[in-house]
């Protein structure tokens, strides 16, 4: 199996481990605030990284540190905002103003590092955007979709996708640099250490320590945080970061996926339409697009990154 190959299939399994929890995130909420739970959770797999890396965590140079703490700002950032987001909002709006971030990754290309996007990228990510919409949005009374208002939450689930669209870009512009055991650590104990002390700065703290409460910090922590993003951090050295946020963008076509399997919920004809749509636009990026078929480190010295 190609390094190329590899690298796509971790993204895609990175990108079902985040699908697949997102509905037990949102159970978990109803027992503890959202902050101290993103804290607990970067803590937990903070101290799992340090376990797994340690023999590279310990090679750490100064330069490495920086290009880490840089990514875990926006990473970081990207969950309090998303966490905090979603308990003002509902799931399904959450969901599609998270995956704005496909569209916002070679928009950000294209404007701080002037990175052409080529036709059939620009394709891919329409229908992804698209797709997302319909997966996501309900049709309402009118069939086009239900966003009868806008509130705190949106807009700041919208910042959770500004966020996190800057943290695929430098997480692939780190890993080109430095070793991905480091990265992966750094951006999740960068993400510790911003959450922590904002933890009582920013939220009235409550927590009822349920199972269900325990069961989703350990899940999130060493599956979805520690194992997943150190995935993202060694695939991203052979992906390039539009077509990594293409693939991101079958989150929820996982989370349906896995309520449908679980719960039984069924996929009604405009969802599985939406989820066609995002599956259609990553095809055509990673088959016509020009950037699917560029090694992400050549893509990255045309670009100036790295």
């Amino acid at each position: 199996m190609s390094r190329n190959l590899k690298a796509h299939l971790l993204l895609l399994l990175t990108t079902f481990i985040w699908g697949a929890t997102f509905v037990q995130i949102k159970d978990a909420l109803r027992d503890i605030s959202p902050l101290l739970f993103n804290a607990l959770r970067m803590v937990v797999a903070t101290v799992a990284l340090l376990l797994m890396h340690w023999p590279h965590i310990r090679k750490i140079n100064t330069g490495t540190l920086l290009a880490g703490a840089r990514v875990g700002i926006f990473f970081g950032a990207g969950y309090e905002f998303q966490t905090a987001g979603l308990k003002l909002t509902t799931a399904s709006k959450s969901g599609f103003l998270t995956g704005v971030s496909v569209v916002l990754v070679p928009v950000f290309l294209a404007i701080f590092w002037r990175k052409a996007v080529g036709r059939w990228t620009a394709i891919g990510v329409l229908a992804a955007m698209a797709g997302l919409f319909l997966l996501t949005v309900p049709g309402g009374a009118a069939g086009w979709g239900d966003f009868k208002s806008v509130n705190t939450g949106d807009l700041l689930t919208l910042g959770c996708a500004v966020a996190f669209a800057f943290q695929v870009i430098f997480v692939g512009r780190a890993t080109r640099a430095h070793a991905f055991q480091q990265i992966a650590f750094l951006q999740v104990a960068a993400a510790a250490i911003f959450m922590v002390p904002a933890v009582p700065l920013l939220e009235h703290t409550y927590v009822i320590w349920s199972w269900r409460v325990i069961i989703a910090i350990m899940v999130t922590a060493l599956l979805s945080t520690a194992a997943a993003f150190t995935m993202q951090a060694w695939a991203q050295q052979f992906v390039g970061a539009t077509n990594t946020a293409l693939i991101l963008a079958l989150e929820p076509v996982f989370a349906w996926l896995t309520s449908y399997i679980i719960l039984g919920e069924s996929l009604k004809l405009r969802a599985a339409l939406g989820a066609i749509l995002i599956v259609a636009g990553l095809l055509a990026s990673e088959l016509l697009g020009n950037t699917g078929t560029q090694p992400a480190a050549d893509e990255a010295r045309r670009c100036g990154i790295g």
